[in-house]
């Protein structure tokens, strides 16, 4: 089968070569008019979007299932590190390249301190800091006096279920690495590039937190036979990372992507992160585009038999998600030492001896990565992306049967006496004029569907994103106060730790809570409702389409008959069923995105401050109790008063920020969003139906005033326009042979 670069190559060539037929025709006088013009437009932004078009694959997975090891084994070589610890959201993202290079991309110091400013609310031992101050980590004074409080930190908030405490260890990794960095990153997103020797340094980044802490994203290039120019390879980070906003990230750029392979360590099964992630792009409406691969490890099943058993294990598990998923079991490491056999080290290369030893599992893994490409090469050229392409060579073909219509008609001319050119010229300028009537009409109605999807577009966002009782909302805010905190479980930390130290604790916690519930909840809905809706603005623009059809079709219809009654054929190729605009496309070509659904919330010190007044008063009160022989249950009793308090203030501080952040977020979606979406979709529909007319709607007075006038020579125009006749059929015949190719 052919690969889609192979396919839209010869596309470009042919887009190409009409183009070098627009330069040649301007030689010839009254021939190019306004629908040249328009056809050269079409033809150039038809390229243009062939040309950007990549298609995009995301590897995602648990932590250590050997993603960054499946894609090395991709492009046949130890490119990747495995990507730094849990408080990085590294996407690296691998092209082919003529040349081995890394293109490392830095936050900005803005997103930087935006970065760390969550972690450090409620932070105790901040003293030091401003009550409406913004932290930056460029004032030397505040790196020292947060370093200082970081370690006077107890284990209680440093280890907090058994393992590192995310903030902790995301503040820790900012402050270690600031010198490193410090020349690399600036106000403005910045990057640095490392090519050929200098390649591996990027791995330096990759696998250190105190410097892949400072990155955005890393961009790799690396020549490869096996993956084309035009697709683009993502490793994502750990589905599993304990940061929710790193899952918000991920689901951003599976937004952009055209298919997921999502990898499954062998050694451990389906872990429960697994399948909270596949229920989340299930809830993103893209679980149909997903395959999954079973990375296994040759020294972790003693044979084939085990193997099968582990792998129907995780297919049944998987079909409770995705019913009939697609798998493929196959060992990455051992397709990578293969492939890299006069490289290896020692020891390496007795691993991959010991496993080539081993026939049923190596001949399982081969089998099945033969597989697996086949399919990978055959879902990368056809489907919708196949029928893209088959879209654009449609659109030339258009191109292509109008300008050879054209030269036609000028050749036809030539031999025409005045009489008989003025009579046929006044029958096309009738035509013309309806054809321009009908082209105006389409034009105008086309804007009142819009903006009538436009106005229906409007409730259904406004109901969705809801009030304080229902919508997505409504959802967030339930949450919100319905969560609980074990105040008894705190009192503990109180005695040990503080009320200050404790505070901050709890309200970590909460925050976390609250972050994954966006990302694993009410992320996907919004990404869902936003699909839905493309998917009706498509639909509301197709049902609009088909009276246009008709009109179109009558008025070539009727064109037609004019040209016969010259005798003159009618145009191959310019009836045909236009189709609907691709929406990923028009959204590319009107710069649209769909803004992040992350929910950055940034809650007021107020909260401490309330609290720990509370807590004073608390404390005189119990102390006016023991006076009067009051008795007093606990003797923290005031402090667990004050941090419930402090608790009920931070829930009022969160639900303010949301209700801002959603109706911020809404008024983005709609006015940002979907009805710009909906202004392109309907240009891009009115410039598809145009297409046909180009070819009819044309004002011959000019040409055959230049013949007219002899302006020309007429043998040696002749000769040009037979040349040209001849290249325009050559060029509609490729499109045609391309065509064929592309429906078998």
């Amino acid at each position: 089968m052919e690969t889609y670069t192979e396919l839209k190559n010869e596309l470009l060539q042919l887009g190409q070569r009409l183009s070098d037929l627009f330069a040649k025709i301007r030689s010839i006088p009254g021939l190019h008019d306004h629908a040249f013009e328009g056809w050269e437009k079409n033809c150039q932004r038809i390229r243009d979007h062939l040309s950007e078009e990549t298609l995009r694959v995301a590897v995602v997975g648990a932590i250590k299932s050997g993603k960054s090891t499946f894609v090395n084994s991709l492009f046949k070589g130890d490119h990747l590190k495995r990507g730094a610890g849990v408080v990085t959201s590294i996407v690296t993202k691998i092209r082919k390249g003529d040349a081995l290079s890394a293109n490392l991309c830095f936050k900005s110091w803005d997103e930087v301190n935006a970065d760390m400013e969550p972690a450090l609310v409620l932070f105790p031992s901040l003293d030091w800091r401003e009550e409406e101050g913004r932290f930056d980590i460029r004032r030397d004074a505040e790196r020292v006096a947060l370093q200082q409080a970081l370690d006077a930190l107890g284990s209680d908030l440093l280890i907090t279920n058994d393992t590192r405490n995310l903030n902790s260890v995301l503040l820790s990794s900012y402050l270690k690495g600031y010198d490193r960095v410090r020349e690399m990153v600036s106000s403005e997103t910045m990057g640095c590039q490392y090519d050929g020797d200098a390649f591996p340094k990027h791995r330096d980044f990759a696998g250190d937190d105190a410097l892949a802490v400072y990155l955005r994203d890393i961009r790799l290039d690396i020549p490869s036979e096996s993956i084309g120019s035009d697709i683009e390879i993502a490793d994502c980070q750990g589905s599993d990372s304990p940061n929710p906003l790193h899952l918000a990230m991920i689901q951003d750029y599976l937004l952009s992507t055209h298919l997921i392979i999502y990898v499954i360590s062998g050694r451990t099964g389906l872990r429960q992160a697994d399948i909270r992630f596949l229920s989340v792009i299930r809830k993103m409406g893209i679980i149909g585009n997903i395959l999954f691969v079973i990375n296994f490890d040759f020294n972790e099943h003693e044979s084939t038999d085990d193997l099968t058993a582990l792998v129907e294990k995780i297919r049944a598990e998987i079909s409770l998600i995705k019913p009939e998923p697609r798998i493929y079991t196959l060992s990455a490491l051992f397709n990578l030492f293969r492939s890299q056999k006069e490289h290896l080290s020692r020891k390496d290369a007795l691993r991959l001896g010991q496993w080539e030893a081993e026939h049923a599992l190596s001949s399982l893994s081969d089998q099945e990565t033969d597989r697996f490409q086949s399919y990978f090469r055959q879902k990368l050229a056809s489907d919708r992306y196949s029928l893209l392409l088959k879209n654009h060579l449609e659109r030339l073909g258009v191109i292509a049967s109008g300008m050879g219509h054209r030269i036609r008609l000028h050749t036809d001319m030539l031999t025409r006496d005045d009489s008989e050119t003025s009579e046929f010229i006044n029958k096309i300028k009738y035509n013309q004029d309806k054809v321009n009537q009908i082209s105006a009409m389409i034009k105008n109605t086309m804007d009142g569907v819009v903006r009538r999807m436009q106005q229906s577009l409007r409730g259904e966002i406004d109901s969705f994103f809801g009030s304080r009782t229902d919508g997505i909302l409504g959802d967030t805010i339930s949450f919100i106060r319905n969560y609980n905190v074990p105040y008894h479980t705190y009192e503990e930390n109180l005695n040990t730790s503080g009320f200050a130290n404790t505070l901050y604790l709890v309200f970590q916690e909460f925050r976390q809570a609250t972050d994954t519930f966006m990302a694993e909840t009410i992320n996907p809905e919004i990404i869902r409702f936003a699909r839905d809706t493309e998917g009706k603005l498509r639909e509301r623009i197709g049902t609009a389409k088909g009276p246009y059809d008709v009109m179109i079709s009558d008025a070539l219809a009727e064109y037609d008959k004019v040209m016969e009654t010259f005798g003159i054929s009618p145009p191959e190729g310019m009836h045909y069923h236009a189709e609907l605009p691709d929406v990923e496309q028009v959204k590319r070509s009107a710069g649209l995105t769909l803004p992040p659904a992350v929910a950055s919330m940034h809650y007021s010190t107020q909260i401490k401050t309330e609290a720990v007044m509370r807590l004073g008063f608390y404390r005189v009160t119990r102390m006016f109790r023991r006076l009067f022989s009051k008795p007093v249950e606990n003797d923290k009793e005031g402090e667990v008063l004050a941090l419930k308090n402090g608790v009920a203030r931070m829930k009022r501080e969160t639900e303010k920020s949301l209700i801002f952040h959603f109706k911020d977020y809404r008024e983005n979606i709609k006015f940002q969003y979907v009805f710009k979406l909906a202004d392109a979709l309907g240009e891009a529909l009115y410039e598809i139906l145009l297409d046909q007319f180009q070819g009819y709607a044309t004002n011959l007075s000019q040409m055959a005033k230049q013949i007219g006038e002899k302006r020309t020579d007429t043998r040696e125009t002749s000769e040009i326009l037979s040349e040209l006749a001849a290249v325009s059929s050559e060029i509609s015949e490729g499109i045609r042979a391309l065509g064929a190719r592309l429906d078998s």
